[in-house]
C-alpha cells in the first residue's frame, strides 16, 4: 500500500518533514516493453517536507526497481536495475499541470509515483551483448 502524507496532521504535531521508504507493487500495464516485466515491487525513498505556508508540500528522493524478460534486439533473457531520482510538489486542491493537487489534508503519492514510473522506463530493454554492441 502507497502510505499518505497527513499534512494536517503533521501541522498539528509541528513535524513539518519527514521520510517514506516504501515497497509496493507496480501495474504491470505501465509496461510496453514487449515480453518484459517487473522482477518485484518497486521502492520509493522519498524525503518531503511542509513548506513555511503550511500548505505546500515537496517530494524528492528516487524510485528504484528490475526489469527482466527478453532483449528487445535479440529476444535473449535480459534485466535491467532502475535508479530515478523523482521529486514533485504538492499543493491543495486541484494541481496546475506544474503541481499535483491535493484535497482533505493528505497528499496521496499514488499519481505521483505512478507517472515516476512512466518517467523511468527505458524504451527498450537490450542484454548485456546488445548493450555492447550498439556502444561499439
Amino acid at each position: 500500500m502507497i502510505p499518505e502524507i497527513d499534512v494536517r496532521g503533521n501541522i498539528a504535531r509541528k513535524n513539518f518533514e519527514g521520510t517514506i521508504d516504501v515497497l509496493f507493487e507496480a501495474d504491470e500495464s505501465l509496461l510496453e516493453i514487449p515480453f518484459v516485466k517487473f522482477a518485484g515491487p518497486v521502492r520509493a525513498q522519498l524525503d518531503w517536507s511542509i513548506l513555511t505556508d503550511n500548505a505546500t508540500v515537496e517530494v524528492d528522493g528516487n524510485i528504484s526497481f528490475t526489469l527482466t524478460g527478453s532483449c528487445s534486439r535479440c529476444l535473449s533473457p535480459a534485466s535491467s536495475d532502475i535508479l530515478f531520482a523523482v521529486d514533485a510538489v504538492f499543493v491543495p486542491g486541484e494541481g496546475d499541470g506544474e503541481a499535483y493537487g491535493y484535497t482533505g489534508g493528505k497528499v496521496s503519492l499514488k499519481e505521483f509515483l505512478h507517472d515516476s514510473i512512466l518517467f523511468a522506463l527505458p524504451s527498450r530493454l537490450l542484454c548485456k551483448a546488445c548493450e555492447q554492441w550498439e556502444k561499439d
